[in-house]
């Protein structure tokens, strides 16, 4: 049960550093200066109902330990005893009712929630639930601030140097006969494009459009070219998936959405995939068999297309900023090549880890556990216990086991051979026992022992009357 406590306390802990990085990531720019950076952090901090002072320490708590740095105190929180019981509930619905008519007031809300017998008259305070309702994001601020927004196209757009921002997309390939028995399969191109260059730092097309191709197509931009300061998605349920944005947040990477309907402001990798849709036509005309033969041919028509082929964006920006353009113009390998900015290489292990995924399972009374419908090893040393696991989404197979006391180890799939496994080592204390004598028998003939002694007592003292 502690187990599972403390690893929810992790979770918890995770889920609010990721909320705080979210609200400092906007500060982390090394181009802004003191001033903007003093203007934004006020504003910041009115828009979430925090203070000022709170997002210094946060910055702070960053810069010296990273996103690791921003977990919460490792200490033990409680609630009020002056909020009903029943308060996630009451909050839940204030929230509702702020949503249906944002204009409403607090204390109309309370009066709502009092008329409608779901709290006690009295027993909710205006401030405080107008504070929980700030901390949601449904503060009158947030919600004049939703009412005020425009869903108007974002203007052109382009950072002066290669790896400040990243576009990712994806878009639907050819249909490959990959299936059972040869059945047409839909593929997906998952792409990650630098903004400046317009390089590819990852593309490649898959079998499915699940949210691990998306977080493989950033892992490896990330191992081939380095970390950047942040990337840019819409809003599709891929990019907008916890895992994605918890494992660019711990390599301190910030996750920006297009507005909806904004189609202008994804321009650069919408030109980029009507070069997608060139290749597509081409590869129509090869009998191409497998999704690695695919791929194959994706990467030698980037390469030798796409990236020397002359861009006409690249050489459109330095145009509008006076500079000369040669007649050639300039392709995304040559700017990519030239820029000045270095690349910042991460560890291999650092990466991989970010990327990990995390669920928690309980050890059986075999030594095993259960993923993904198939059985995997561990040690009798954690029969009954619940552990967590770590995997790669792209590669399942190899689970890597923690909990608390022992040293995380590797799990592979179960293998059942012809003879039991004598190697492995059983706890000392689940190890039987050879008992040297029966303690119940010696207990009872202890026992007896005593009651004939006490019988003999009493008729002495019974002949002694006499």
């Amino acid at each position: 049960m502690n187990t599972s406590k403390n690893l929810m306390k992790q979770q918890w802990q995770e889920q609010e550093a990721l909320n705080r990085f979210r609200l400092i990531s906007p500060l982390l720019r090394e181009d802004m200066d003191d001033a903007k950076r003093l203007q934004l952090r006020r504003q910041i901090a009115q828009e979430n109902n925090i203070s000022v002072r709170s997002l210094y320490r946060y910055e702070k708590a960053y810069a010296e330990g990273q996103f690791s740095g921003l977990k919460p105190a490792d200490r033990q929180k409680h609630r009020s005893q002056m909020l009903p019981d029943n308060f996630d509930f009451l909050l839940e619905q204030a929230i509702q009712l702020r949503k249906e008519v944002p204009e409403r007031s607090v204390a109309q809300i309370i009066f709502i929630l009092e008329a409608e017998g779901l709290v006690a008259p009295g027993v909710l305070k205006r401030p405080t639930l107008e504070r929980h309702l700030y901390k949601a994001g449904f503060g009158r601020e947030h919600m004049r601030m939703y009412r005020e927004a425009r869903e108007s196209s974002s203007k052109r757009f382009c950072k002066p140097h290669r790896m400040m921002l990243i576009q990712g997309d994806i878009k639907y390939g050819p249909k490959l006969p990959i299936g059972k028995n040869g059945a047409k399969v839909q593929t997906y191109l998952s792409s990650a494009i630098d903004d400046h260059s317009r390089r590819l730092l990852s593309s490649r097309f898959y079998d499915n459009q699940e949210e691990a191709i998306i977080e493989d197509t950033f892992h490896q931009a990330i191992l081939r070219h380095g970390t950047f300061d942040a990337c840019y998605f819409d809003n599709g349920s891929q990019y907008i998936a916890k895992q994605i944005r918890f494992s660019l947040a711990k390599l301190g990477i910030r996750v920006m959405h297009a507005k909806p309907r904004s189609g202008k402001s994804k321009g650069k990798i919408e030109k980029f995939h009507q070069v997608v849709d060139d290749f597509i036509r081409e590869s129509k005309l090869k009998d191409i068999k497998s999704l690695d033969e695919l791929n194959r041919l994706w990467e030698i028509f980037a390469d030798e297309y796409y990236h020397k082929k002359a861009h006409e964006g690249i050489s459109e920006y330095y145009e509008s900023l006076g500079a000369a353009v040669p007649k050639e113009g300039i392709t995304p390998l040559q700017e990519w090549n030239r820029d000045s900015r270095p690349l910042t290489f991460l560890d291999v292990s650092v990466v991989a880890e970010a990327f990990l995924h995390h669920e928690e399972r309980k050890v059986d009374k075999g030594g095993c556990i259960s993923f993904h419908g198939r059985k995997y090893e561990t040690t009798p040393a954690l029969i009954g216990h619940t552990v967590e696991i770590s995997y790669d989404p792209v590669s399942p197979d190899t689970l890597t086991i923690r909990y608390p006391g022992i040293v995380p180890f590797t799990a592979t799939p179960l293998q059942i051979s012809s003879y039991c496994n004598q190697e492995q080592v059983i706890p000392a204390s689940m190890l039987p026992v050879q008992p040297e004598t029966s303690r119940l028998l010696d207990a009872l003939e202890k026992k007896h022992q005593e009651s004939k002694e006490r019988l003999a007592d009493a008729i002495s003292y019974a002949s002694l009357r006499k």
